[in-house]
């Protein structure tokens, strides 16, 4: 479904990220994780086509839609013109079938998206990338600013999409214990680079995560225990 392959990212003469590579197989859930500033908005950014590689490729086998970091609405439109926005290259725009898999939108859909609260607006934005009909669901940071509670009900959305729909997901996302839960499979991007990929039970305890997210504090936690 997505073959990424050694790729490059510059911001000018800042690297951002550095011989990346990664798949997601068709109807999978895989999750990229990192600290801040590892480069996972900007891989993401690449796979939906806002940025342009400096080298290597990205491969996408069939249609990609992008949930963006901070959910990016149109305050001023009401939620049913948000989400028709979303499938602008669609020729019959059908609400029914977003209303079906997130029936609370249908009761918002003439509610300005500007006045819904943070996981309602999250909800928006999903529905507004599966407008597109996508084969591959890229969602920058799904639990940002959101309660648990809201981002648990989010999780189980995209449970469902991928298990009775087979939506392929690609997960950028912080909060790790969230990303392994959901996703079987996962990549920890440090720096612009790719430091471990695999079963995301196995990753759960993994160093190389601990010091992805830590770095010194983690080997000064292995320290301590060790005294």
């Amino acid at each position: 479904m997505l073959h990424i392959t050694d790729l490059v990212v510059r911001y000018g003469s800042a690297v951002a990220l550095d011989g990346v590579s990664l798949n997601v197989g068709r109807g999978e859930m895989v999750a990229l994780v990192g600290p801040n500033g590892a480069g996972k908005s900007t891989l993401i950014n690449t796979v939906s086509g806002l940025l342009k590689p400096a080298s290597g490729s990205v491969v996408v086998e069939g249609t990609v839609a992008q949930v963006p970091e901070g959910r990016q609405m149109f305050p001023d439109m009401s939620v049913e013109d948000n989400l028709l926005l979303g499938g602008w290259s669609i020729r019959n725009r059908q609400l029914d079938e977003v209303f079906d898999l997130l029936p609370d939108l249908a009761g918002m859909r003439r509610r300005k998206a500007g006045r819904l609260s943070g996981g309602q607006q999250q909800m928006v934005a999903i529905g507004r990338a599966l407008m597109a009909r996508p084969d591959l669901l890229a969602i920058d940071e799904l639990s940002l600013g959101l309660a648990p509670i809201v981002v648990d009900e989010l999780a189980e959305h995209l449970r469902y999409l991928n298990t009775e729909r087979g939506t392929a997901v690609l997960l950028v996302e912080q909060e790790v214990t969230l990303a392994f839960n959901l996703c079987a499979r996962a990549c920890v991007l440090e720096a612009g680079r790719v430091v471990v990929t695999g079963p995301s039970s196995e990753l759960a305890e993994s160093d190389a995560v601990r010091k992805a997210y830590f770095g010194d504090l983690a080997e000064l936690a292995d320290v301590e225990v060790s005294r």
